[in-house]
């Protein structure tokens, strides 16, 4: 469960990659527990014995995912720009995709303007 939001707001980056930390942590316990096991009953636990064999896959595996998702959890942002940085970007931008006759108009006047710029070749 998610910590509780202060303001009624959208959590911090802090709480972000922390809550992302706290669940691959838990993913990772869980999976190196699985495949530690296996491979223990597999292989043997060798000369540190059962727990330190098992414990250094779990551990491992629990950093390993905890890192990862905690990247992860602050990198997708499902959320929208703040009002003021939207705006921003609509007003200084261009726009990635533009309507086809548009870009065809567009072209049309580029290529008048190359053959106005250097005389005929051909």
């Amino acid at each position: 469960m998610p910590p509780p939001m202060k303001h009624g707001g959208e959590p911090s980056i802090w709480q972000k990659s922390k809550m992302g930390a706290l669940m691959g942590g838990g993913v990772g316990l869980t999976i190196g527990f699985i495949f530690g096991s296996y491979s223990i009953l597999r292989g043997g636990a060798g000369p540190r014995g059962f727990l330190a064999t098992l414990s250094q896959y779990m551990l491992s595996s629990a950093a390993t995912f905890s890192f990862f998702l905690a990247i992860g959890s602050v990198i997708r942002n499902d959320s929208l720009l703040p009002p003021h940085i939207e705006a921003a970007r609509l007003q200084l931008l261009p726009p990635v995709v533009r309507a086809r006759a548009e870009g065809a108009t567009l072209m049309r006047a580029r290529w008048a303007a190359e053959r106005q710029k250097s005389p005929t070749q051909a």
